[in-house]
């Protein structure tokens, strides 16, 4: 979800300045409460096996965020990766993983506004987060207790998890934005190509969980329903057997 900010159309998320300030300041405090709430909760869901998982998928989404294209309106997409990261590491941990790759891109490469890191955090890092999280919950509810169940939630985690940050951008822009652009044409280039760019991460998604879950299942937040105590701490080798 990114906005192309001048001629040389270089890819960014929300640069400085595109909303105003009090919308701004009221994103930042709800980064800021996401993150704090994560740090406090994330030491549930790591141990000696997934704190390094957290860091692979954190490397991981920081990549494909860096692949962009225009979808129109002066509006460019990419592929988030909250869904992903909260399947793969959990919700909490998947949080900060998520705001650890904004803030590095937009510090370190330029990639969305200092100031509207906040904004950035709570579009993709935490809304995306939470309703991937909540519809992949959801289906694992309803489904069947097997590996099959928690790749068919990866997929539609993902894909819902994308439209519905790229709506919550449009509300954000109707409340506070400064561009003067059409909120039709924004609300059309953004949600109307986020649910192509959807329906791309949920087989991107899908196809990740599943090819984990083929080797090392124990790795997977989201399928240690499935597993025993002990088959939670099986040797590599053998974690493959628990997936069938």
């Amino acid at each position: 979800m990114t906005w192309r900010s001048d001629r040389r159309e270089r890819p960014v998320h929300v640069p400085d300045g595109f909303l105003d300030a009090p919308t701004s300041l009221a994103t930042g405090a709800l980064a800021a409460a996401g993150v704090a709430v994560a740090l406090r909760k994330a030491g549930r869901e790591l141990d000696e096996k997934t704190a390094p998982m957290a860091g692979l998928v954190a490397a991981f989404i920081f990549a494909t965020q860096m692949l962009n294209f225009p979808v129109g309106a002066g509006t460019s997409g990419h592929l988030i990766g909250g869904a992903l990261a909260a399947v793969l590491v959990g919700p909490w941990t998947a949080i900060l993983c998520m705001s650890v790759v904004l803030l590095t891109q937009a510090l370190l490469f330029a990639d969305g506004g200092v100031t509207a890191i906040g904004t950035n955090v709570s579009l993709m890092g935490v809304i995306t987060v939470a309703a991937g999280f909540a519809v992949f919950s959801l289906v694992r509810r309803m489904a069947p207790r097997s590996a099959r169940g928690v790749v068919v939630g990866s997929f539609l985690a993902a894909l819902v998890s994308v439209p519905a940050a790229a709506a919550a951008f449009v509300f954000l822009f109707e409340v506070g934005g400064t561009a003067e652009i059409s909120l039709a044409t924004v609300a059309s280039a953004m949600i109307g190509w986020h649910i192509l760019i959807g329906v791309g991460e949920a087989f991107i998604t899908a196809l990740t969980v599943s090819s984990v879950m083929a080797v090392r299942p124990d790795l997977v937040y989201g399928a240690r329903s499935l597993l025993t105590k002990r088959q939670l701490l099986i040797r590599p080798d053998h974690a493959a057997d628990v997936a069938t």
